[in-house]
């Protein structure tokens, strides 16, 4: 029997999983709802088995699930949180440069004045 992993193992696990560019891109991309393959391929702009890995990997997961629409396969987040989450890196995103960006005018200030 082996032992239950640790909470902080497992979030490390986790976000290991969300941490390539296509997987991110593709749950940007369904944030908005569902869409066919043929649409993440077209946004996306990479090989249909690179997608198809990268989906894989998020099916797996459970982070998407899909379902076939006649000939169509559909993609779509699995529960409201992995997009919550997406939002959420995208304003700590967004702070932190607007901080980087406060700190680099006060430097270029500085340097002016130090001429």
């Amino acid at each position: 029997m082996s032992a239950p992993v640790p909470l902080y193992q497992a979030k490390a696990e986790f976000f290991r999983i969300l941490g390539h560019p296509v997987r991110i891109r593709v749950l940007e991309l369904l944030q908005d709802g569902p869409r066919p393959v043929r649409d993440l391929l077209a946004e996306i702009g990479i090989e249909a088995s690179s997608l198809s890995q990268q989906l894989g990997v998020l099916r797996r997961y459970g982070i998407v699930v899909s379902h076939r629409e006649a000939s169509t396969v559909v993609y779509e987040i699995a529960g409201g949180d992995i997009a919550e989450l997406m939002r959420t890196a995208r304003r700590i995103l967004t702070e932190l440069l607007v901080g980087q960006s406060e700190l680099l005018a006060e430097l270029r200030e500085a340097e002016a004045v130090n001429r």
